[in-house]
């Protein structure tokens, strides 16, 4: 019995401390978050005066003032965004179905060739691709327009996509498909109706991801995107910064302002996005 007692208290203790640890890396992982909230909130100059500290005089100022001065573009900025990720998603995640079901389903002689192709676009570093692409894109004349940053954003995300999806389709029974065949559905209606609503978990995991994947990105839109009136969110916050001094309380407000949308999203899918990426990986 006192065995047995004993290591209840080891485990207890033992748990404690897990606890405990996760949670200073949750705070550590919140704390950031908050001090841009509260520091946002402040003036240039107590700011400086005090980094950490809480705002005495806490005031919207910077919100109004990015929000409603157009030298900051930040709206448009933001839809400029969206519209490039919005397209960018629907083309991944349409390809990424398309792809992965055939990889996974169709039998020909280069099936596995293609597929450790799109592998290794995964391995691939991004960044090692700025240079060639840029050369391309400027001989092409395809550079610096509304559609510039689709078409590098759907070819990156396309491999994770694939992969996902390939494994979550080998995962549905093909009895489905063949009691539909049995049934007189075709090839397409089979695929739209039936596995695709089946697919949709891990579709939506792909789709999340990427936005965040999208609406982040910095390299290629800097690279690529020379107007002010095409710039997306992550270039607008730039011009926040100065070559000697920054207003760190602006580009905070205007960061929280363009997080926003994200978190949210994050938060209302976050379930989905462990769902689907669980189904994926375990079942394929």
């Amino acid at each position: 019995m006192k065995g047995m007692s004993g290591n209840k208290v080891k485990k207890g203790i033992l748990g404690f401390f897990m606890n405990a640890i996760l949670i200073i890396f949750s705070l550590s992982c919140i704390f950031p978050i908050i001090w841009m909230l509260y520091s946002s909130l402040k003036e240039k100059r107590a700011f400086n005066a005090d980094i950490i500290g809480l705002p005495k005089n806490p005031t919207p100022g910077n919100y109004i003032r990015i929000l409603t001065n157009p030298d900051y573009h930040l709206g448009e900025s933001m839809w400029n965004s969206v519209r490039t990720t919005t397209l960018s998603i629907l083309l991944i995640v349409l390809f990424s179905f398309i792809v992965g079901y055939i990889l996974a389903r169709v039998k020909f002689k280069m099936n596995r060739v293609l597929y450790t192709m799109f592998l290794m676009g995964m391995l691939i570093p991004i960044h090692s691709l700025l240079v060639p692409i840029y050369v391309v894109f400027q001989r092409c004349k395809i550079s610096n327009n509304w559609f510039t940053l689709i078409l590098p954003y759907v070819s990156f995300g396309l491999p994770m996509g694939i992969f996902l999806v390939e494994g979550f389709v080998k995962s549905v029974p093909v009895s489905l498909e063949e009691a539909a065949a049995i049934d007189g559905s075709n090839f397409s209606r089979t695929l739209w109706m039936v596995i695709f609503p089946i697919c949709r978990p891990i579709l939506v995991t792909v789709a999340i991801i990427q936005v965040f994947s999208c609406w982040n990105e910095f390299s290629f839109a800097l690279v690529l995107i020379k107007d002010v009136s095409l710039q997306t969110v992550p270039l607008a916050l730039t011009q926040f910064k100065g070559q000697f001094a920054s207003d760190y309380p602006k580009q905070m407000a205007a960061m929280l302002i363009t997080m926003a949308p994200i978190i949210v999203l994050y938060f209302v899918f976050s379930k989905q996005i462990i769902k689907g990426m669980v189904s994926g990986a375990v079942k394929g």
